[in-house]
């Protein structure tokens, strides 16, 4: 997982105050967990996840959630879109845009605003846009209010079809041409993708019980505050 230690230097520059979120006491001894499902856009047949995450989680939580089940590496920015129920506009949540790139958005820090407060609803939907040279658009939609289960730990994988693109593909078309060149033995390059991609990269393959999740707070911590 990449630290992304950069973030430490430009968050302190740009004067922002650093607060992991600490949900309501309430929450934390919730034994609830919320299931997700998340569906990667604009790629046919779907990759999907679902997961079940706890429901004390603020959104850097969840987006290291969906990093681990999907298959990236988290080497790049990200945020989610999003209204809520009963909220009147659209926002924006993830990493600040910094350096403004991309005529983005102002994006509120994920990790101070806790995931309650957006999903509040069955069905309530965000976009969650990873890369944003290669414009990994993906939907994240809550289906429902689940009792935690003993010895279960969460977050927990319990679903997906196909594999994660791999990263630095070049989104969309890029993922498209390493599976035409994948699939022709005969193809110039097939040979060099083979071992770019991996030997073991099987576009059709997921196995839920391989999803290793990381510590959120831990890669935060690495991210924002380590030096």
């Amino acid at each position: 997982m990449n630290k992304q230690s950069i973030y430490h230097k430009n968050y302190i520059e740009n004067g922002y105050l650093m607060n992991y979120e600490k949900p309501p006491k309430v929450l934390r001894t919730s034994n609830q967990v919320y299931q997700f499902k998340i569906e990667l856009l604009d790629i046919f047949p779907t990759i999907w996840r679902r997961i079940l995450v706890p429901a004390d989680y603020n959104f850097w939580d969840l987006h290291m959630a969906i990093q681990d089940a999907m298959g990236w590496t988290g080497s790049h920015l990200h945020h989610f879109e999003i209204k809520g129920k009963g909220k009147r506009r659209m926002s924006s949540v993830g990493v600040p845009n910094f350096y403004n790139m991309h005529e983005l958005p102002e994006i509120f820090p994920g990790w101070e605003i806790s995931m309650h407060k957006y999903f509040n609803d069955l069905g309530e939907e965000a976009k969650y846009m990873y890369d944003y040279g290669d414009g990994w658009v993906h939907s994240v939609k809550l289906e429902g209010f689940i009792f935690r289960e003993k010895k279960v730990k969460y977050p927990h994988c319990i679903g997906g079809e196909r594999a994660c693109p791999p990263e630095d593909c070049g989104g969309v078309p890029g993922y498209q041409e390493v599976i035409e060149t994948l699939s022709n033995p005969y193809h110039s390059r097939h040979r060099d993708m083979r071992i770019w991609v991996g030997e073991n990269w099987d576009a059709e393959k997921f196995n839920p019980s391989k999803v290793f999740f990381h510590d959120p707070y831990k890669i935060w911590k690495q991210a924002f505050l380590e030096t």
